[in-house]
């Protein structure tokens, strides 16, 4: 079985870019926790990059699909909502429909790339976590995965023969 690790990056001192001392050391943290990557993308945001790299991974690309949903999908769900809160916008079958259905593509392509039992870490940004479990498993039963994505949690796809077959939430 092959997975996809998808967590939303550490904090950060807004409005800056880069994470603060308390978000390298959260990061830090969470990766002792985390296994190997056959493959690692983040959003191009520097939160993101520095998010991976203090997890302790190298970045092998960046993907700049996963950096943001734009003003679209959050007039239809604002940020931040739920699982259930996106999966309802998804089913409206607007601008959050178009966008999850998107990002299941880059996860259906991700997947497909990696071996037998490899596995891939996704480090982007809140909205963007929950709307990649939508779009991946649409039939999900998001109202018992809870409240959004905070900073470094996320979720781990599970892919078996061509598709994906369970989700996991990731929290701190």
């Amino acid at each position: 079985m092959k997975t996809i690790e998808i967590r939303r990056h550490s904090i950060r001192n807004k409005p800056g870019q880069d994470l603060s001392e308390q978000g390298v050391a959260l990061a830090r943290l969470v990766g002792l926790e985390m296994g190997k990557f056959h493959r690692v993308i983040t959003s191009p945001a520097p939160r993101a990059v520095q998010t991976a790299q203090a997890m302790g991974f190298e970045v092998d690309a960046t993907e700049p699909l996963i950096a943001t949903y734009g003003d679209d999908v959050e007039m239809e769900c604002p940020w931040p909502a739920s699982f259930s809160d996106y999966a309802a916008a998804y089913r409206r079958g607007g601008a959050a429909f178009s966008y999850a259905r998107r990002l299941a593509g880059f996860y259906d392509q991700l997947a497909e790339s990696l071996p037998e039992v490899g596995s891939a870490l996704v480090v982007n940004h809140g909205g963007v976590v929950e709307l990649s479990a939508v779009g991946c498993l649409p039939a999900a039963d998001f109202a018992a995965l809870g409240d959004y994505i905070e900073c470094c949690e996320g979720i781990r796809l599970s892919w078996q023969d061509g598709q994906f077959i369970d989700l996991q939430v990731l929290r701190v």
